[in-house]
């Protein structure tokens, strides 16, 4: 492909002032003669996705499954993580099979599917959210280990003040996977056991977790204290207010992780849809069910990034918290992204950080414009 006429890149966590080139599907140089404007970054890592283009993963063929890869591929996104969030037992183990299939064969120019995300169900009645309380439960290892064998779990959100979720959090861990606390009333103690038997990260902090108050710092404040916890954030500003977000990118910018929570609607113009068993409509921009609870959001993981930098981020904690963040909450040993060498999954920029071209293995991708 040649030289992409950039100013520069974001290479292993760094800016990088000049062009960059490709050549058969990696990237070749770094550092050449700027070009006149723009930037090249690496492809968007999202780890919550709960289906994208009028494709729920829940319910998803295979064939739809990879539909929704090539659309989140055209946004920018180069690998994420699907998220399945509290369903019946047998309707989570089906999914989990359709995945199993799809990760073994897809490839192209789509986004990279990593492996499932189960947010729930065990997770707390108090904090439960957008989730069904019919579905929610104590955490059982041997549920868990039904549906590791029925599909790549590569990550799970629970409650650590519920009954078993420490040892399930060590059972876990001790197995490779990533363990997010989220949708919990855990006190501050509780929180801290949650981190110490293992869970590296919280799920959409403030949101579905006891907040700080007074005396009480609760799930929110202990994640904002320990430097070894990641700090997953929806930055839709909706689901957390601009301050507070100015205030979360401003303490902790290096472990922030941005995720998108997008449903199923995103990048299509439909606005009624059901999730988890719960009729959703999508009102000026917020996806509620009919009690005004907020579900995921309609954000693109490249409006994210522009939220961030309009909170006052910097361009390179904003360009990390987007690519090099979270694949280094799943693989705290990986390098860094769009190193000589490696595939060229990157997204091309103009000066005002909107979109100009995606590359997915070093093959340029149709952009379309997500309505």
């Amino acid at each position: 492909m040649g030289r992409l006429g950039v100013r520069g890149a974001f290479v292993e966590g760094r800016y990088v002032a000049g062009d960059i080139s490709v050549t058969a599907g990696v990237v070749d140089e770094i550092g050449l003669p700027p070009g006149s404007s723009g930037v090249a970054i690496p492809g968007f890592v999202d780890l919550q996705v709960n289906g994208f283009g009028g494709v729920d993963f829940t319910t998803a063929s295979g064939e739809e499954w990879a539909q929704a890869n090539a659309s989140l591929a055209r946004t920018g996104v180069a690998a994420y993580v699907a998220n399945l969030i509290s369903n019946d037992a047998t309707v989570i183990n089906r999914a989990l099979s359709v995945a199993r299939e799809v990760r073994a064969i897809q490839g192209g120019e789509s986004a990279e599917f990593l492996g499932v995300h189960l947010e729930g169900p065990f997770l707390s009645p108090q904090k439960s959210g957008i989730h069904s309380p019919d579905f929610l439960q104590n955490p059982t290892i041997e549920l868990m280990r039904t549906w590791r064998e029925a599909g790549p779990v590569l990550m799970t959100t629970l409650a650590p003040e519920l009954s078993g979720a420490l040892p399930m959090i060590e059972s876990l861990v001790s197995e490779g996977v990533v363990v997010s606390l989220g949708h919990s009333n855990a006190t501050a103690a509780e929180a801290g056991a949650g981190f110490d038997a293992g869970a590296t990260t919280v799920t959409h902090i403030f949101n579905g977790m006891s907040g700080i108050t007074a005396r009480d710092p609760g799930l929110a404040g202990v994640a904002l204290s320990r430097d070894d916890i990641w700090l997953q954030l929806i930055l839709d500003l909706l689901h957390v207010d601009r301050t507070l977000a100015q205030l979360i990118l401003k303490f902790a910018p290096q472990r922030v992780v941005l995720v998108t929570d997008c449903l199923p609607i995103t990048g299509t113009p439909g606005t009624h849809f059901t999730l988890g068993g719960t009729d959703i409509e999508l009102r000026e921009g917020r996806a509620v069910n009919s009690a005004g609870v907020l579900a995921g959001s309609v954000v693109t993981m490249d409006q994210a990034l522009r939220n961030a930098l309009a909170c006052g981020m910097s361009e390179v904690d904003a360009v990390n918290a987007t690519s090099l963040n979270p694949r280094r909450l799943l693989d705290p040993q990986y390098e860094g992204p769009l190193l000589p060498g490696t595939a060229a999954d990157l997204v091309v920029l103009d000066d005002s950080w909107e979109i100009v071209d995606v590359l997915v293995r070093g093959q340029s991708v149709l952009i379309q414009e997500v309505v």
